[in-house]
């Protein structure tokens, strides 16, 4: 198993043992794996976003510590805050991630998350110059969005 695997499945053991929240001194935990604590940061930055369902929140100095904790949003909720936090572009990836999110949590149906992702591709987007592709696709993933809320 790799370690950046590892150190994630690690701290989502953590997630799930407590109440979807997991309060991690990153020091303490890199020592115990056996990593620097840089590994800790980037699988943080890497894998525990936003975009993946997660609230991170660091806190600096002596009894520093990282809290993540998974957001537990009603369908509504998730859907406006994503929509809010696209802003006026997003590339095919960080979009797919969103997507994908959605799903996982059962807030979009298989049709609706496979009929977005189509619809984001870089490849609908060829024709059109570089600098406005991102553009559209956040516009385009925002109106879907609202159009699946109930």
């Amino acid at each position: 198993m790799n370690l950046s695997k590892e150190i994630a499945d690690m701290i989502i053991k953590m997630l799930d043992d407590g109440d979807s929240t997991a309060e991690i001194r990153r020091n303490d935990l890199a020592q115990r794996i056996g990593c620097v604590p840089s590994q800790i940061n980037y699988v943080i930055a890497s894998r525990f976003t936003p975009e993946h369902g997660y609230i991170v929140e660091s806190h600096r100095g002596g009894g520093g510590y990282i809290r993540i904790t998974r957001a537990n949003y009603d369908l509504s909720t998730l859907k406006m805050h994503l929509i809010n936090s696209i802003g006026s572009r997003i590339d095919e990836k960080i979009c797919r991630a969103n997507v994908v999110n959605l799903y996982d949590r059962g807030l979009l149906s298989d049709e609706q998350a496979k009929l977005i992702i189509t619809a984001t591709a870089d490849k609908n987007y060829r024709d059109l110059p570089e600098d406005v592709r991102d553009i559209f696709r956040a516009t385009m993933l925002k109106q879907m969005l609202l159009a699946t809320m109930n």
